[in-house]
């Protein structure tokens, strides 16, 4: 999402959905049992909405705040944002296997959401009181900050509310919807903040705007925790002897490993996901710099909030009759290489200030884009389905590992690279109008790299032509 707002929901929900037709048929899928109201739906998908209040508010704006007011260097912040998505990345097997082994009235996923969700809102206000001190000591109280916040709570949290759709329902449809309804209030989060903050902040101050952000996504955080249960223990014992039937048909770590490395389709979707994450961390770190400076105008961020997010939702509607008529692979090709096109006026738009071509091409783009992120966890499953065909081992949960890694990684990278980026165009966050190359320098790190970083998605789409693969080992 920034950070990590597109993440786990299209990859979580079609993989229940791919194994649930494989293992049980549609018919039995539409047959089974339901365990969810409607409210109960709502109430886990507003867990999203107050995680990605927390992530894009310091995703996205916690350098404009470091770099504008308190004059720090950004290079020097970028690197260390990736240090700590690095760490991210190991701390995520760690709370993963504490919630494994968590026994508690609660449950084993909640307690981590309910009691993490309090030192994320503290952690985030801290985020924005960096103390009049040394330099050095300001970029520690940084790095311990955001480690603390990102290694820790957030992932504990993250991971504890990905879990949930497993804990909660036993039926695949409903975990599907639990999916869909996700990623629904994840885009509105994005979008709303990412609009919001650079106008509530130059009217009330930093500190305010973090303090009341935490204090809604800490309310909403608990409110979804609390009025979402988890089923028995033994309501999900049959799943957990399936699971383990399965982990004993599954590949050894240097088995898995050796079959990974060598799979083009899993190298595929990984460069995918760096790719597509690190322009997202580009597009939601430069776009206050880039409308504030380049544009002169920040409240243009609502608008490219808007353009960057709300496409994606409406073009997800249309996705499964899309994909039925044409295929996946089909689709996402045609998708990718359309959004590449559409980059074209859309960086002479950037370049030159013409805002209502911007806007409609940003637009554009995510609408073409909207595919590929509906089905990436779809073609992660047939992935998986291809090397057990060949292979004859399972090694589904590895393959899933590729969004986790490629978040991370590109995460990492984008958000460090908006530091180095503008360290590299001379940006000095201590004056009010930077130089005409400096602004230059902002807008093509804008509009030029995520289309080129587009392209190569669209070049790693071509080799994923799964369906054939599959089919020539019949």
């Amino acid at each position: 999402m920034p950070t990590e707002v597109k993440k786990k929901v299209s990859d979580f929900v079609n993989k229940c959905y791919s194994e649930s037709i494989k293992r049980k048929g549609e018919v039995a899928l539409m047959n089974e049992k339901k365990y969810l109201k409607w409210y109960d739906k709502v109430f886990y998908g507003m867990g999203d909405l107050a995680s990605n209040c927390f992530s894009v508010v310091i995703g996205s704006f916690v350098m404009v705040y470091m770099t504008t007011e308190m004059g720090m260097d950004s290079g020097i912040i970028g690197t260390l944002m990736l240090i700590t998505k690095l760490l991210d990345g190991v701390s995520d097997v760690f709370f993963g296997n504490l919630i494994d082994r968590t026994h508690t009235k609660m449950g084993k996923a909640r307690p981590w959401m309910f009691w993490s969700t309090f030192p994320l809102g503290i952690l985030l206000v801290l985020s924005f009181m960096i103390p009049n001190v040394g330099t050095v000591a300001q970029y520690a109280y940084f790095m311990i900050i955001y480690i603390l916040f990102n290694a820790v709570c957030y992932t504990a949290n993250n991971i504890a509310y990905s879990t949930l759709p497993a804990l909660i329902t036993k039926n695949t449809e409903e975990r599907v919807q639990l999916g869909t309804i996700r990623y629904v209030f994840a885009f509105i989060a994005v979008m709303v903040v990412s609009g919001s903050v650079m106008q509530i902040a130059g009217a009330v101050g930093w500190q305010a705007t973090a303090i009341g952000f935490a204090i809604f996504a800490v309310i909403v955080n608990t409110l979804s925790c609390l009025l979402v249960k988890e089923l028995p223990e033994e309501a999900m014992a049959a799943e957990r002897e399936a699971a383990e039937k399965e982990k004993a048909e599954s590949a050894g770590l240097l088995e898995t490993f050796q079959l990974l490395i060598k799979n083009k389709f899993y190298l595929c979707i990984l460069g995918i996901y760096i790719c597509f994450y690190t322009g997202t961390g580009l597009l939601g770190g430069l776009g206050a710099y880039y409308t504030q400076y380049s544009l002169g105008n920040v409240n243009l961020m609502a608008q490219f909030s808007i353009a960057n997010n709300m496409p994606t939702i409406l073009g997800l509607f249309f996705v499964p009759v899309i994909v039925k008529k044409f295929g996946i692979y089909r689709t996402n090709l045609t998708g990718m290489s359309l959004s590449v096109l559409v980059g074209i006026p859309l960086i002479w738009a950037g370049l030159t200030g013409n805002i209502t071509i911007l806007v409609v091409c940003l637009a554009l783009r995510c609408m073409c884009s909207a595919p590929l992120m509906g089905t990436l966890g779809a073609v992660i499953a047939q992935i998986a389905a291809y090397v057990h065909k060949k292979e004859n081992v399972h090694i589904e949960g590895s393959m899933y590992s590729c969004s986790s890694m490629g978040i991370k990684l590109g995460g990492g990278i984008g958000s460090a690279a908006c530091g180095w980026l503008l360290k590299l165009v001379g940006f000095n966050g201590t004056l009010e109008v930077q130089s005409a190359a400096t602004n230059m320098g902002i807008s093509i790190a804008y509009c030029v790299i995520p289309v080129v970083l587009f392209a190569v998605i669209a070049l790693f789409c071509k080799g994923l032509n799964v369906e054939k693969a599959i089919g020539e080992l019949d």
